[in-house]
């Protein structure tokens, strides 16, 4: 059984075009979609940071922050300086 992915010593999940970054049991995380590829190659990932309140609906309640950045690389570590600021409060 492979190891799962992590960053930054957080787990991640690939499903589709979808990456969760982050806890589904802490109160935020991030979503990052990838909108668009070039050369297989991600060119275009929306950023969101994201409420796992299960009282909101899957709406633009949830969405906390969101950014759009060109490569994998840039959006994670958005999301990671994100998700470390708003778990810290």
């Amino acid at each position: 059984m492979a190891s799962p992915m992590v960053y930054k010593g957080r787990p991640v999940v690939r499903d589709g075009n979808k990456v969760y970054f982050g806890e589904p049991y802490n109160k935020y995380m991030v979503v990052l979609t990838v909108l668009e590829n070039v050369n297989e190659l991600p060119s275009r990932i929306l950023v969101q940071l994201q409420s796992t309140d299960p009282a909101l609906a899957m709406t633009s309640e949830k969405i906390i922050k969101e950014v759009e950045r060109k490569n994998l690389y840039d959006a994670f570590e958005l999301g990671s300086v994100w998700l470390e600021k708003q778990l810290a409060e």
